[in-house]
């Protein structure tokens, strides 16, 4: 066996963070494990590159200069570094003294032992505070090998997607030219070399321009310069200024989601997974209280079952994944991923009803579901799989089926509201917009602030009798005369975790209200070396102890790796409600300092009222989060009852709220989409929509609130003319 497949078999980069980041920002890349080497000249041994290919690993040297900080240099393997000529290209005024630093300074800013080090560590440089200096010489490589942050494999890239995925860390390098080893020394600005020939050295000095003594110095003019104690950022992207990348930037680095190799596919890790476990365990406790049981169906429906309602399939027929081969066989039928569970639930449903005794059937299944979307798919929100309940009934009325029809979606506003601290607006769906093949739905709608646009909470759907017929549910009424079930159908997704995102997070990362934050509080002890962990180890065990008493979900960071600044900007950035540092003089005086992540509030408590203290205090953080997100929605709900100011209310962000002449009115409907499209990219001078993305400057339908603001008779439908009959909600929609 070879060094290079004995690695393979040994080495798990699938949670490496360097290559989930790439992954993330898309950029191309190629790792391979190899002998474990500990030098650049190692790496030339170990891992030879072809010599004719250009390519090159990194000679990767971390310096420490009491006056002007740190600096990682990565240079090609051939390069000549001279520390004395470094602090002259850097130009670092003053007395300049570079010297390695050790290994516990790179583990504790870089997050990497000795012989891991290369350009891409630098993306774990937190504060940063640590200069990344280049080699000119790596840019005209046709690939740059490095280490990802382990030096028993490594990461080509090409240049410029090594110069991207530092600037998507939020670094932008010095470059200096290297000469290679045996050169003759660079040249520097304003010394004329010692090569000249006898009759060239009465040339004069060329003059330097003067120097502005308030000018930055050239080594840290590309650095993001911090308040002390201050740790910067590290989203790239704010909020405000690019919306989508945020997001992506925010729930990456949060540590909730991994991109798949699979497009539109994604990994749910622990920190977004335990969010839905809450949502799930509380959403449980109240179907129960409604008599519904849990259950689960096969993810599998046949061809046949899933066409036999011929409105239902046509909704759902392009974003169906069918299964046609098993091993190299084709199947004698192909076999349809679920999309929903309607036609795989409804057969036993059929065996199961035969007497009105056996009615109403109330069942939930906690499961995924596969809608092969091809349009910009977007993690929690528009995703090729998603988890989700599911709740499926039977009744012997309409009405009773229409009673669980609002208790479904009564939970739906509570999870929004009472959980995520996300405000909706309960309605109906419009003819055109409501579920296939049912007799109405409902919906719980939301409001995203910034991008300013709706996006559909959870639904729950009256089927009427239709699935009943197709189906032949019948069962025999108290006279014996046979009669058809009437039906609902209700679910909510993973989705609601990626809109608590994007209503509640800031330029920090995420912003979890305490109800459904996997962590409630963290402990941070501010340890030293005059002051180690152990010394607050019986302290904080206290306060652990006294926290969990009261069910509140906490944690020490005892991690010795990292040092306090470090873990308050990760806990910050994962969105964790309540930080709890302790430091030497909290032993002493019995206290305590609280960090408030919604509101950035700092107070001092003694130990002995904690607990209470927390408590009140994550749900006085809950319902400030709400009364945020309310005042914000509220703020953008506009009422619109001529044509003229519906376009310009759009492009406020705003929902616009309208007379409307019925849910039935399809082509006046479509009439608002396609008009509101027009006028919008007329306003902004576009010629067209981009075809690929799922979003539309389009106007849509999102419901017709239960909520009715009176309608004044004689009001007219805003599209037709004609007389309204409601007010319907519009708006710019994901």
């Amino acid at each position: 066996m070879t060094d290079v497949t004995a690695a393979v078999d040994q080495i798990d980069l699938s949670t490496n963070p360097i290559l989930l980041k790439l992954s993330s920002t898309s950029i191309p890349h190629h790792t391979y494990p190899h002998t474990l080497s500990m030098t650049a000249d190692e790496l030339i041994t170990n891992v030879p590159l072809p010599a004719d290919s250009n390519e090159t690993h990194t000679k990767n040297l971390f310096f420490k200069d009491k006056k002007h900080g740190l600096f990682l240099v990565c240079a090609c393997t051939d390069a000549e570094v001279n520390t004395k000529e470094l602090g002259k290209m850097l130009k670092l005024e003053g007395k300049v003294n570079l010297r390695l630093a050790d290994e516990k300074v790179l583990m504790e800013k870089l997050g990497v032992k000795k012989g891991c080090v290369g350009p891409l560590a630098i993306m774990n440089n937190a504060d940063k505070d640590v200069t990344l200096v280049l080699d000119e010489g790596l840019m005209s490589k046709a690939k740059v090998h490095s280490h990802p942050l382990r030096n028993d494999a490594s990461t080509a890239l090409v240049p410029s997607d090594l110069l991207k995925f530092i600037t998507e860390c939020g670094v932008e390098p010095t470059m200096i030219a290297f000469g290679k080893k045996g050169d003759a020394a660079p040249l520097l600005a304003g010394k004329v070399p010692s090569s000249r020939p006898d009759g060239d050295k009465s040339s004069s000095k060329p003059k330097l321009p003067p120097k502005d003594k308030n000018a930055p110095k050239a080594a840290n003019q590309n650095k993001k310069q911090t308040k002390k104690g201050e740790t910067q950022l590290a989203l790239k992207w704010k909020k405000e200024e690019n919306f989508a990348m945020w997001y992506t930037d925010v729930i990456v680095l949060s540590e909730m989601i991994s991109y798949y190799d699979i497009s539109g596919c994604y990994i749910l890790r622990p920190w977004s997974y335990k969010i839905w476990e809450l949502i799930q365990d509380w959403f449980n406790i109240q179907i129960r209280k409604l008599d519904v049981e849990n259950s689960y169906f096969p993810m599998f429906v046949s061809k046949d079952r899933l066409e036999k309602e011929k409105d239902h399939v046509e909704g759902f027929a392009p974003e169906v994944a069918w299964v046609t081969k098993s091993g190299e066989g084709d199947l004698a039928a192909p076999i349809a991923v679920r999309p929903t569970s309607e036609t795989i639930m409804y057969p036993a449903f059929a065996d199961w009803i035969r007497s009105h005794r056996d009615l109403p059937l109330k069942l939930n299944q906690w499961s995924n579901v596969v809608r092969w979307e091809f349009k910009d798919p977007t993690p929690f929100l528009r995703t090729r799989e998603f988890l989700w309940q599911e709740g499926h009934t039977a009744h012997a009325s309409f009405e009773d089926a229409n009673v669980m029809v609002r208790q479904a979606l009564d939970l739906y506003r509570r999870v929004y509201e009472e959980l995520l601290a996300v405000p909706v607006v309960p309605g109906y769906k419009t003819e055109k917009e409501k579920f296939a093949g049912g007799h109405s739905t409902t919906t719980v709608e939301a409001y995203v602030p910034v991008a300013g646009r709706a996006i559909q909470g959870a639904t729950s759907h009256h089927l009427g009798q239709n699935f009943g017929k197709m189906f032949d549910i019948n069962y025999q009424d108290e006279k014996g005369e046979s009669q058809i079930v009437w039906q609902t159908s209700w679910g909510l997704t993973t989705r609601t975790i990626g809109v608590m995102v994007m209503v509640h997070g800031d330029d920090t990362g995420l912003v979890l209200p305490p109800k459904i934050a996997p962590l409630q509080a963290v402990i941070v002890p501010i340890v030293s070396k005059k002051h180690p962990l152990e010394n607050f180890s019986e302290y904080c065990g206290g306060i652990i102890k006294s926290l969990q008493d009261k069910d509140i979900r906490c944690k020490l960071d005892d991690r010795s790796i990292y040092n306090p600044g470090w873990k308050y900007a990760h806990w910050e950035q994962k969105g964790v409600p309540i930080r709890i540092e302790v430091g030497p003089r909290d032993l002493e005086n019995k206290q305590v300092r609280l960090v408030v992540r919604f509101n950035g509030e700092k107070i001092d408590v003694g130990v002995d009222d904690l607990a209470d203290t927390i408590a009140k205090k994550l749900d006085e953080v809950q319902q400030g989060m709400f009364a945020k997100a309310l005042q914000f929605r509220d703020d953008h709900l506009v009422k619109v009852t001529e044509w003229k100011d519906f376009v310009p209310n759009l492009e406020l962000h705003n929902l616009v709220l309208t007379p409307w002449c019925g849910g039935e009115h399809q082509d006046w409907e479509e009439w608002v989409k396609n008009k509101s499209r027009e006028e919008s990219l007329e306003s902004r001078g576009e010629a067209g929509e981009d075809d690929r993305t799922a979003t539309s400057v389009a106007a849509k339908t999102l419901c017709i609130p239960f909520d009715q603001p009176e309608l004044p008779e004689g009001t007219k439908c805003i599209a037709s003319g004609l007389p309204a009959t409601c007010w319907v909600m519009w708006g710019r929609s994901y």
